[in-house]
C-alpha cells in the first residue's frame, strides 16, 4: 500500500539530505516528493508517498523522529484530506487531431500553456486520479515529454471524506439507473 507522509520539518540546510539517507539506509523508495514553505517563516512541508504496510510506516515514522530538525511527521493516508499533483505534458498534436485532444483538454480542465505545429503543451492540476487518467486518455495521440510535481496533502479540516462521497454518489447513480 502506498502511504502518504506529511512531515513539518526546520528549514535548514541539509534535512532533506538526511531523509533521503535515512530512506537509503533502510532500502526505501519514495515514489513522489514535494517540497516548500509553509505558513511559518523557517518551516517547510514535505510531502512524501511511499509503498509498505502500516508497521513499516510507522518504523519509518520513528526513524525520522530521530532525525535532527524533524519536527512533526503525519501519515494523512487514510484522513479526509485535499490532494493536489501538477503536471506539463508535450503531446504530439498534429491538425487532424488537434481538435479532439483540446475537446479532452476542456473535460478535464487543463490548460494548453506552449503551441507549435505539431505539438501541444498542456498543464493540469487536480487529484492523482485526474493527473493519471488524463496521460491515458492522451497517450494514443503521442506523448513526447512528462514532468510532475510530487503530490501535496492538506487534511481537511471538515473531515469530510470526498472519497466516500464520490463512492456514494456512485452507489446512488447505480441505484436509479437499476430502476
Amino acid at each position: 500500500m502506498k502511504h502518504t507522509l506529511s512531515v513539518l520539518v526546520e528549514d535548514e540546510a541539509g534535512v532533506l539530505s538526511r531523509i533521503a539517507g535515512l530512506f537509503a539506509r533502510r532500502g526505501f523508495n519514495i515514489e513522489s516528493l514535494a517540497v516548500g514553505p509553509t505558513e511559518q517563516s523557517g518551516i517547510s512541508r514535505i510531502t512524501m508517498v511511499v509503498p509498505g504496510d502500516n508497521r513499516t510506516i510507522e518504523q519509518l515514522t520513528k526513524q525520522l523522529y530521530k532525525l535532527v530538525n524533524i519536527l512533526k511527521v503525519h501519515d494523512v493516508t487514510n484522513i479526509p484530506s485535499v490532494e493536489r499533483e501538477l503536471m506539463l505534458l508535450k503531446i504530439h498534436a498534429s491538425k487532424e487531431f488537434r481538435s479532439s485532444i483540446l475537446e479532452i483538454v476542456n473535460i478535464f480542465r487543463a490548460h494548453v500553456v506552449d503551441i507549435a505545429k505539431t505539438s501541444l503543451i498542456l498543464e493540469v492540476t487536480g487529484d492523482p486520479g485526474k493527473i493519471v487518467a488524463l496521460e491515458q486518455l492522451l497517450s494514443q495521440y503521442g506523448i513526447v515529454e512528462i514532468a510532475r510535481t510530487g503530490k501535496i496533502s492538506l487534511t481537511r479540516t471538515s473531515n469530510v471524506n470526498t472519497e466516500l462521497l464520490r463512492n456514494s454518489t456512485s452507489i446512488y447513480n447505480n441505484i436509479l439507473l437499476e430502476r
